[in-house]
């Protein structure tokens, strides 16, 4: 899966916790997240938006929509390894839990059909 693709995936399913998400859409998903990130902080700090209510009223609703998705699709990483949705819980772990979560969301897929869905 390309670029381009698993942003689209990400936003089409941003509220489906069920089924199999591979490597390369969970990742393409986590660097454009970062680099959506990164351009809104560099223009709003060129533009100096910090102080306008609005405005951060409206990066916060697209920061949950972000975060919903990357959720969704964290789970679906988790289901294609055979390994529960709800470990993203581990995250809730100062320092440890993200390496955790770095660790399962790097294995790879489980070649065949699991109790989440088919294989792709």
């Amino acid at each position: 899966m390309g670029f381009g693709e698993a942003i689209s995936s990400g936003f089409s399913s941003m509220t489906q916790f069920d089924g199999r998400a591979k490597r390369s859409e969970f990742w393409f998903w986590v660097l454009f997240v970062y680099i959506l990130e990164f351009v809104v902080y560099l223009v709003g700090s060129a533009l100096r938006l910090g102080d306008n209510g609005f405005l951060n009223f409206i990066w916060f609703i697209v920061l949950l929509i972000l975060w919903l998705a990357t959720i969704a699709v964290g789970c679906r990483r988790l289901h294609d390894t055979g390994k529960s949705g709800w470990m993203q819980l581990l995250l809730l772990i100062p320092c440890v839990g993200i390496i955790i979560m770095i660790v399962f969301w790097a294995a790879p897929s489980q070649p065949t059909d699991n109790a989440y869905g088919p294989a792709a």
